[in-house]
């Protein structure tokens, strides 16, 4: 059920570039409820509604503000969904478990079931992320199987997946894998596609040719442990990116937690060491923006930048998983039961 929150505003300066000072308000409209689910992957529709998909089976659809809820089982189990993706025309859920399930799903609610495109069984299998390029290429990233993550690209728009041979893939350390956090350590802009890493190691995976050929890249995120690392990444152009992580056992520590990159990932510079945020899950550049503003969530509350990430603002208290744009005035935020909807006001102050 759908229910207005009384609005909450969370002020924050911005010097606009011809010098006027303006306000940014975060306005949480809307809340839609889905009770014992864990929501990690959402995706906007194109339509100012919402896909999601989340622990329990559980995915559905926001439409003109009304929550349409489904559910999947399979062999008598719930599958718990930590990565979604869509195109113009379907929409893919996958799991983490063993063994891991790629769905094509049906609009929940309706008389069509979804559809298993994949299935993997492995003891160490875990995917992560997925998402698209375009109507018809696509990928999905998950924990390593032998010396290389876990990769998965089509190229029929989801119809058909194939897992890419370590033999093609950047090795990988002992202890190096991807956190399910937010479904963005993966971010593409045109035909390149960046994966991130953490654990061990904290590195930037990157292909020029939608995932046939690929280059690794350090990072100097904070890594080492198993919790430290790269949780998040998005890029505003080829060349322009942000990587954003910490330690998830230790979330208020704001060192090497956020970085730049302004030559395609190949090379990362620390940004805002030592001032917030610490532990982040999702960061995504504010569309229409030209790259000069960002957001990011976790569960330490909502942060937002107007240069590009490199100083940050605290907005709110209140803890996301993960994040999507509908433009630059409006948005979607998940957590545990809960998915909202949040609307950006800029207002001139006198």
């Amino acid at each position: 059920m759908t229910k207005r929150y009384l609005s909450i505003f969370c002020l924050l300066t911005l010097l606009s570039a011809n010098g006027q000072i303006n306000e940014l308000k975060l306005v949480f409209d809307a809340s839609h409820e889905i009770p014992n689910t864990s929501i990690r992957a959402i995706e906007t529709d194109g339509e100012s509604g919402l896909w999601f998909a989340g622990s329990n089976g559980k995915f559905g659809r926001i439409i003109q503000g009304t929550l349409f809820l489904d559910s999947i089982a399979y062999e008598g189990k719930k599958p718990s969904f930590r990565a979604l993706a869509a195109n113009d025309t379907q929409v893919y859920a996958l799991s983490i478990e063993n063994p891991a399930l790629l769905f094509r799903l049906a609009n929940p609610g309706g008389t069509e079931e979804a559809e298993l495109i994949y299935r993997e069984e492995h003891n160490g299998v875990f995917y992560d992320s997925m998402t698209f390029l375009n109507k018809r290429d696509g990928i999905a990233m998950g924990d390593p199987i032998g010396e290389c993550l876990s990769i998965l690209i089509t190229h029929d728009g989801g119809n058909s997946w194939s897992k890419t041979p370590c033999s093609q893939l950047p090795k990988t350390f002992e202890g190096e894998a991807g956190f399910a956090a937010s479904d963005t350590n993966i971010a593409t802009f045109g035909d390149h596609i960046w994966v991130a890493t953490g654990g061990s190691r904290a590195r930037v995976l990157h292909s020029a040719d939608k995932g046939e050929r690929w280059e690794v890249f350090d990072t100097p995120i904070t890594q080492g442990k198993s919790m430290t690392g790269i949780y998040s990444l998005d890029f505003s152009s080829a060349q322009v990116g942000i990587i954003m992580g910490g330690n998830w056992e230790n979330k208020g520590d704001t060192s090497k937690t956020k970085a730049l990159s302004q030559d395609g990932g190949k090379t990362w510079n620390l940004v805002s060491e030592g001032m917030l945020p610490g532990y982040i899950s999702c960061v995504q550049y504010v569309p229409g923006t030209g790259g000069q503003e960002v957001m990011a969530v976790s569960t330490e509350g909502i942060y937002h930048s107007t240069d590009q990430g490199r100083n940050w603002k605290k907005l709110s208290d209140q803890g996301f998983y993960s994040l999507r744009f509908e433009n630059d005035k409006s948005a979607w935020m998940s957590r545990q039961n809960e998915i909202v909807h949040v609307k950006l006001l800029r207002q001139k102050s006198e």
